[in-house]
């Protein structure tokens, strides 16, 4: 259940022959979310001319998207069509439009709702959330070079080292490779390594930082 999205919400304006459009991109997990998201931006802009939204959630596969009084074509599904493009999921984006009293054109409008999209998506941190599971692992002193190894062989992500009699080391393990890491840390250490596993989590690396949800 791996997929990708923003951190945080983004935000991202720029003028188009005196038209002022503003992008908004935000992270939602439900339907509701998206919603409650873009009635809120409305709110925010009633004097707007157009409130132009796309969403994409992983459940139930929903795919949304409004024109809100734009020519049809010309704006919610280019604002889609740059979500997918990313492969991003679990995210909504409201393009706010203050018209400035000229006309841009179908093509004018596609390009100027994608730009929307994208300089929001520059201001934005994009994640891959991933899910996985804590290991600690015990061993003594002379399996350490060995479990060191086996971690930066698989790329497994280091939360922590605790060094007392023994040396322990935390771990975020992919749920993919669960079973593929217990079996070459057994065979690493002869099978004397204390292994425990923690709960199932979605986790994303922020930043250079480890960030579990």
């Amino acid at each position: 259940m791996n997929y990708t999205t923003i951190k945080a919400l983004a935000k991202a304006s720029f003028i188009e022959k005196r038209s002022e459009f503003i992008g908004y991109l935000c992270p939602v997990s439900t339907n509701d979310e998206a919603v409650n998201f873009i009635n809120n931006i409305k709110a925010e802009h009633r004097k707007a001319k157009h409130n132009v939204y796309a969403y994409i959630l992983r459940d139930n596969n929903i795919t949304r998207y409004s024109d809100d009084g734009e020519p049809q074509g010309t704006a919610g599904i280019p604002v889609l069509d740059v979500l997918q493009k990313h492969q991003l999921t679990d995210i909504c984006c409201v393009v706010t439009r203050y018209f400035g009293g000229i006309l841009l054109g179908g093509g004018g409008l596609v390009r100027a709702y994608q730009k929307s999209v994208q300089e929001g998506l520059a201001a934005s941190v994009i994640i891959d959330k991933k899910e996985g599971r804590r290991l600690s692992v015990g061993t003594d002193y002379t399996g350490l070079g060995k479990l060191q190894y086996l971690v930066a062989q698989n790329g497994l992500t280091l939360i922590d080292t605790v060094y007392t009699e023994k040396v322990e080391l935390l771990l975020m393990v992919p749920s993919e490779m669960q079973e593929q890491t217990e079996k070459e840390i057994i065979e690493a250490t002869n099978g004397k390594a204390d292994i425990s596993w923690g709960e199932m989590v979605l986790y994303a690396m922020v930043e250079g930082k480890l960030q579990i949800f």
